[in-house]
């Protein structure tokens, strides 16, 4: 059970209280294992050794090591479409959220914040996978793709104009 002091949350001791912390840990754990699958993986890796570091969970070299070990079993996983060793990363993590909130309830709000501060922006791009492929030869011409084109021009080709 939630009570608002002075704009702060408190948590109850119980059951109602470990229930909200293991569902706080198992979205955090979301959340960190679709940040190792992105671009934008350090700056949430610096925020999550951090997290962590402060709690005491270890030093933040060896926080940092694990979370990279993680993220390469974790691709490795993807790529060979190991659904379980995926899920096994995110338990791991989930795990390892849980016994912090549960050892620091105060922790919960730092992690709601590093949560929300995770998500991408509302209206962003869908990621998708897409596949490209190209068939002929040379005497078709040049072939350009790209992921994000922000500002594109046309014009002649050199010497034409």
């Amino acid at each position: 059970m939630q009570t608002r002091y002075g704009g702060c949350l408190s948590y109850s001791t119980g059951g109602s209280m470990e229930a909200e912390l293991m569902a706080l840990a198992a979205t955090g754990a979301t959340a960190l294992v679709q940040q190792m699958a992105l671009d934008s993986w350090t700056q949430a890796r610096d925020r999550i050794v951090s997290f962590f570091a402060r709690r005491g969970s270890g030093e933040e070299g060896v926080i940092e090591g694990e979370l990279e070990t993680s993220r390469g079993e974790l691709a490795a996983a993807l790529q060979a479409g190991d659904e379980q060793t995926a899920l096994d990363v995110q338990a791991e993590w989930r795990t390892r959220l849980r016994r912090t909130l549960l050892t620091n309830p105060a922790a919960a709000y730092e992690l709601r914040a590093m949560i929300d501060g995770l998500a991408p922006p509302e209206g962003d791009q869908q990621i998708v996978n897409v596949r490209n492929t190209i068939s002929g030869g040379a005497q078709h011409g040049p072939v350009i793709q790209a992921g994000n084109v922000g500002s594109l021009s046309f014009g002649a080709p050199p010497g034409q104009a």
